[in-house]
């Protein structure tokens, strides 16, 4: 994925999560009662989004502006140039609209926007001044066509993914291919000095094709979608686009991973992480150790329960594994856990929870290519009737790998990969945002993956006492993989490590198998270099604010009150969060 799509990735990486929406308590009506500043909130929001969709319309569709169904990104001359430039004069906008604003609530919210084009500017103008530019089109034409057919997008706009095909196909009038236009674009990136995309992603990509063309066609298939002219000419480009990239990037394509200091700084902190890498190492090194020993303690509770001869935690892991759940069987297990979290949580008051299930299904060959960790597929986010989000469980395995993936299909990991993605974790997230009238630029521009994944491994903490002991040590052990990602992908990317020490830790300590050693390897290296430390940092800092509104409170704190308040402030940046927490809410607690 070229560099250049950075700019925009935050609401768009594999982690988000969108949810299904309760018919009593709709978006719409969430929208009509929503004070005064929300409303101007989002009508400054919109104007951002509108700016957005004129360069990439299928992100502004997929959010739930039906205008922009069938249209696709701009690829023409200059796109950075004249992204930076409507970036600008938005800025000037926003600028001059929060000195007029005086609530402080929508004067917070313009200055999330003008954070997130300060983002997306330093994002285009460092991918523009380093990187040649190189778009995996396959994959980004499967993602698109895979949000427009689902099952979660309303039936009336399945339609509009023949003309997005034709569009990218070039069949449609006035359009040209997509691939040739990414073809141009790298060559118009050309220029002294700058670095191609790292071998190792390329080489990734190309065996991919064959089975993003076979995904595609199967989406047209099953939702009875006619575009026989389109598919054949899809099927003729990408191969072909396979063939350029063989002959024209693999020969300037780089060696050596490792970005360049100064982007992997700017990417950190586009994921949220504010704080030194050599100190996010440190600390996440001291809770790799702390972990671990709670591995250990717990690993022989486990083996006594179910006869294992072996108590230490890599062999109780190791027969936890054996126990499989057949895939014709999976989506009725991972059901029934869903529904026992749900009441469990409902029980011991952990969060308020919406009543109605999450949806879960197997992921596609093709999905399991484009991405390979289990995730939430997000349905609109604006102006939702009733579509759903759908935890989708990905293997991390395509046709032809002969790699083992028994990392999510045994009945132990069932438990924390539920509460992840689906509730109370990201599901609960984002439905819980839009049902309460968060703001579009809280539930949009605001978001990163620090806030997110944050508020996931925190639901999995606090969800993990009542699990049973096997489902708890396989949370523990999701813990361990967080700290050991905020370890080896800084080191990894400052040259203080390197892949084969990475791959040994994730196997030997972790207990991960090679299938999932490959996917995480991968995604410290290329596939989002600096996200991965976003869990722990994440995690890390909400817990340290639950602690201290504990001690704040003393008798007075309720677990239900502060995580229902948690999730209702939206994506906030992690500090407006804390500012929030001690603000607002401990002072209301304390007054009761």
């Amino acid at each position: 994925m070229t560099t250049k799509r950075l700019a925009l990735f935050a609401a768009l990486l594999a982690v988000p999560s969108t949810p299904a929406w309760a018919q009593e308590d709709s978006p719409a009506a969430a929208e009509a009662s929503a004070p005064a500043w929300i409303e101007r909130s989002n009508a400054y929001t919109m104007e951002l989004l509108h700016t957005n969709a004129r360069f990439f319309p299928e992100d502004a569709a997929e959010r739930g502006l039906e205008e922009y169904d069938g249209l696709v990104r701009d690829m023409g001359p200059d796109l950075a140039e004249r992204f930076i430039a409507a970036m600008e004069q938005q800025r000037t906008r926003f600028q001059t609209a929060l000195q007029q604003e005086s609530d402080p609530n929508l004067k917070q919210d313009l200055e999330i926007l003008l954070a997130a084009i300060d983002r997306d500017i330093e994002g285009t103008q460092l991918s523009e001044r380093m990187e040649l530019t190189w778009y995996d089109v396959p994959q980004m034409v499967f993602g698109t066509l895979n949000s427009v057919l689902s099952e979660q997008t309303a039936p009336e706009r399945h339609a509009k993914a023949k003309e997005l095909l034709e569009r990218y196909t070039g069949l449609y009038p006035g359009t040209q291919p997509m691939t040739e236009l990414a073809k141009a674009q790298f060559e118009e990136s050309r220029g002294e000095g700058k670095i191609g995309p790292f071998r190792g992603s390329v080489e990734d990509t190309l065996p991919k094709i064959p089975t993003y063309i076979a995904g595609i066609r199967e989406l047209f298939a099953r939702f009875g979608v006619e575009a026989p002219e389109a598919l054949d000419a899809m099927e003729r480009q990408f191969t072909e686009y396979g063939e350029w990239e063989r002959a024209t990037i693999l020969p300037v394509a780089r060696a050596d991973f490792r970005q360049l200091p100064e982007f992997y700084a700017f990417q950190l902190k586009a994921y949220g992480i504010d704080l030194p890498p050599e100190e996010l190492i440190a600390r996440a090194r001291r809770s790799f150790y702390e972990i671990r020993q709670q591995m250990r303690a717990l690993s022989p509770v486990v083996a006594e329960k179910f006869g294992f001869a072996a108590t230490d935690y890599p062999s109780v892991l190791a027969e936890l594994k054996k126990q499989r759940i057949p895939a014709e069987r999976m989506e009725e297990h991972y059901a029934g856990i869903l529904n026992q979290l749900q009441q469990i949580a409902t029980r011991e008051r952990v969060v308020t929870l919406p009543d109605y299930p999450v949806n879960m299904r197997l992921g596609s060959e093709a999905e399991n290519a484009a991405s390979p960790a289990p995730h939430m597929l997000p349905p609109r986010l604006i102006g939702n009737t009733g579509e759903q989000g759908t935890f989708v469980l990905t293997t991390g395995v395509t046709s032809g790998s002969d790699m083992d993936a028994n990392d999510f299909d045994f009945a132990a990991a069932a438990w924390t990969l539920s509460v992840h993605e689906g509730r109370p974790g990201h599901e609960l997230q984002f439905a819980q945002m839009v049902e309460r009238g968060v703001s579009n630029a809280r539930v949009i521009y605001a978001f990163n993956s620090t806030n997110a994944e944050g508020w996931g491994l925190y639901a999995e903490a606090e969800m993990q006492p009542y699990e049973p002991v096997e489902g708890q040590l396989i949370a523990l052990q999701h813990r361990l993989l967080r700290a050991s990602r905020a370890v080896l992908d800084p080191m990894l990317n400052l040259g203080l490590a390197d892949r084969a020490a990475a791959e040994r830790i994730l196997t030997e300590e972790a207990g991960f198998s090679p299938a999932m050693v490959k996917q995480e390897a991968d995604r410290y290296t290329f596939r989002s270099p600096g996200q991965a430390g976003s869990y722990f940092y994440g995690y890390s800092q909400l817990i340290d604010l639950r602690a201290e509104t504990e001690i704040a409170l003393g008798e007075k704190f309720d677990r239900l009150a502060f995580n229902d308040f948690i999730v209702g402030q939206g994506l906030l940046p992690l500090k407006l969060l804390a500012k929030a927490v001690r603000e607002e809410f401990i002072p209301a607690q304390l007054a009761r």
